[in-house]
């Protein structure tokens, strides 16, 4: 037990934004299906979400052995049986062999190359069934402008710490999925001058938008 409780990593963000978006997956998400989470880090979200929603069977996911240990420790410190063990999966490799409802994922592009962007979404097409979503949490820019002094100062930041990284477009990521069939369902705003970016496979029917007010 001691060692599990060692491998837990803790990331302060993860803790402020899981409720926002968890009132977007509410609204989002199936009643019952399968979510793959990409890039999940510490495992607060996903841990988060599967308690708050338990008809859904949770797939975490992350290329870094440290964050996939503090998911599987968080996972069975919470006693959750609908979250599966973490894969090992890296965006910019070859996805598993699965189908699933829905892609969730948060923080990952801005703190990733560029070809992330289309990596996500051509991976998430693949392994998406008819109507699925990807969810998409993050600083954006709009029509190439900050949305904030503070998200400008952060882009600033994250160049500084890597000359790949930065804040993208809302409008790029849009059409990248354009390009791999996904469309469009909601930009919704949220706390702190993010977006949660919700896409759906064309060969579904879209649902109407949901509300686009600020939670």
């Amino acid at each position: 037990m001691n060692e599990e409780v060692n491998s837990i990593l803790h990331a302060p963000a993860a803790e402020r934004n899981r409720e926002p978006i968890l009132n977007v997956l509410q609204g989002a998400l199936p009643a019952r299906g399968r979510v793959l989470e990409i890039a999940s880090g510490t495992g607060q979200h996903v841990v988060y979400f599967a308690a708050a929603l338990p008809a859904l069977h949770w797939i975490p996911s992350d290329p870094d052995p440290a964050q996939r240990a503090s998911i599987a420790a968080r996972t069975a410190a919470a006693g959750l049986d609908n979250v599966t063990e973490p894969l090992d999966l890296d965006v910019l490799g070859d996805w598993p062999d699965l189908a699933v409802d829905a892609v969730i994922t948060a923080n990952l592009l801005h703190v990733s190359a560029r070809q992330t962007m289309s990596a996500l979404c051509r991976g998430a097409a693949e392994v998406l069934a008819p109507g699925g979503l990807l969810q998409v949490y993050g600083p954006f820019k709009r029509d190439g402008e900050h949305t904030s002094a503070g998200n400008r100062q952060f882009d600033l930041s994250l160049k500084r710490q890597n000359s790949a990284w930065g804040i993208r477009d809302v409008e790029e990521l849009l059409a990248e999925a354009n390009d791999t069939g996904l469309a469009l369902a909601d930009i919704i705003e949220m706390p702190a001058n993010n977006l949660c970016i919700v896409l759906r496979t064309r060969s579904g029917d879209l649902q109407p938008p949901f509300s686009q007010t600020e939670t």
